[in-house]
């Protein structure tokens, strides 16, 4: 497979960096607000150091950004590439091996989406980090065992999250 083949194939089976998973917001310049938000995008604007869209994003689904092709295409969008994505790119890791450690990492992901609680938050950033900053804050002894799991679990997530896509702020990062 061709380099930019395998790049959008392994996009295309990820999108961590789109639905919410990696980020919680996504910045854009002060010249895109109207185009992003024409295109279907919550546009923040009343902050300038924060002006951006929330994630998941809402043109993702599931495999096919529909504004990718779109000039309007945010910038910050078009420039993240994940660490797996440049290994990939630069031949340090092959095909097979960049699937794999997006599958893991999905993987790991749906074993924390089943420990967490119901929330009134949306993306799966906010769940994890609601529930973890609850754990830690709480004056807790002993946790239960499906608790020991979860911070286990989102332990080995989040340095999954900065090994893999260079993501090292949870709390606060962008693209």
């Amino acid at each position: 497979m061709e380099k930019i083949n395998e790049s959008q194939t392994l996009c295309k089976s990820c999108g961590l960096c789109c639905s919410g998973h990696l980020f919680a917001w996504v910045r854009l310049n002060a010249n895109e607000l109207d185009k992003v938000e024409n295109l279907g995008l919550n546009v923040i604007r009343n902050d300038p150091r924060q002006r951006g869209f929330l994630q998941p994003c809402p043109v993702w689904q599931g495999g096919v950004c529909t504004v990718y092709e779109s000039p309007d295409y945010p910038s910050s969008c078009r420039k993240y590439k994940c660490i797996v994505l440049r290994k990939l790119l630069d031949e340090e890791i092959d095909f097979s091996n960049a699937i794999s450690q997006i599958e893991e990492t999905l993987s790991l992901i749906k074993e924390i989406e089943n420990l967490l609680p119901v929330s009134s938050a949306i993306s799966f950033r906010e769940r994890i980090i609601e529930n973890k900053e609850k754990l830690e804050k709480s004056d807790k002894q002993n946790y239960s065992d499906k608790e020991k799991e979860f911070l286990q679990k989102t332990k080995e997530l989040l340095d999954l999250y900065e090994n893999r896509f260079g993501v090292d702020d949870f709390i606060d990062y962008e693209k």
